[in-house]
């Protein structure tokens, strides 16, 4: 079995008195690609903040890369959630992507001709290499996203975790997204959380259902009961070629 770079244990988090994550224990090993999936308000995004080391959770342990999070962070690129980012902002498809080496560069005197040359490389990996120049402003939904995972693969990650990457954009733009991050799977571990357990059961190795507790699953093994289990009522869910129908 191939090393652990992230392990929860026990961990429980609440805001003030909503308890949101209970005694959760997940191992994500490496070169995994682990979809994290629920209902909304079952507490994924502040997994995904927990393992950032942007929340410390109240109760259990949380290693990454066997030191805490915030050790760790500049190992992970993060990709937020599509609708927290403001598209309007007069910036370039480069300038967006070298901010992602930020914390990696000097702070003073601006970008080396390295970051510019690992900002490019990212940019070609997402295939928008001759996009770097454009505005944001002038991007489609697919192009901006593939951008901010671009922005993510600047800081030379061991890790991607992204929020919903596809929560926003047409099916089949979607498609080619997780097509991108399967080939990105092949050098980094990915982690995505999504609301679309059908859709993402054809990419991802292992499926991690969260709903406060946390039930982990190879993702041969989803069946229509589980998921009805996960968010307490009948949804249509495509597994691979086959049409599974809760009862």
């Amino acid at each position: 079995m191939s090393k652990t770079i992230i392990s929860l244990q026990d961990v429980s988090f609440r805001y003030e008195e909503h308890l949101v994550l209970q005694d959760v224990s997940l191992t994500i090993h490496e070169q995994e690609f682990l979809g994290i999936v629920g209902p909304n308000g079952s507490g994924k995004s502040t997994l995904l903040k927990i393992i950032l080391g942007l929340l410390t959770p109240q109760k259990g342990k949380v290693k990454v890369f066997g030191t805490s999070p915030a050790e760790a962070r500049l190992r992970i690129g993060y990709v937020p959630q599509f609708a927290t980012f403001d598209r309007n902002f007069p910036i370039s498809v480069r300038e967006t992507v070298l901010q992602g080496r930020l914390g990696k560069t000097r702070m003073i005197g601006g970008y080396r001709r390295s970051d510019r040359q690992i900002a490019q490389q990212a940019l070609e990996e997402v295939e928008l290499g001759e996009l770097a120049n454009r505005p944001l402003t002038a991007l489609s939904g697919g192009q901006l996203q593939r951008v901010l995972i671009a922005r993510a693969l600047a800081c030379q990650p061991e890790i991607l975790i992204l929020d919903e990457p596809t929560a926003h954009i047409d099916p089949k733009i979607e498609e080619g997204v997780f097509d991108l991050l399967k080939r990105l799977n092949e050098r980094l571990t990915v982690l995505v959380v999504s609301h679309d357990i059908g859709f993402i059961t054809r990419y991802i190795t292992r499926v991690a259902c969260l709903n406060r507790t946390l039930v982990c699953h190879a993702t041969s093994e989803i069946t229509g009961e589980m998921i009805e289990k996960l968010y307490g009522g009948p949804l249509r869910a495509v597994h691979h070629d086959t049409v599974l129908h809760s009862h």
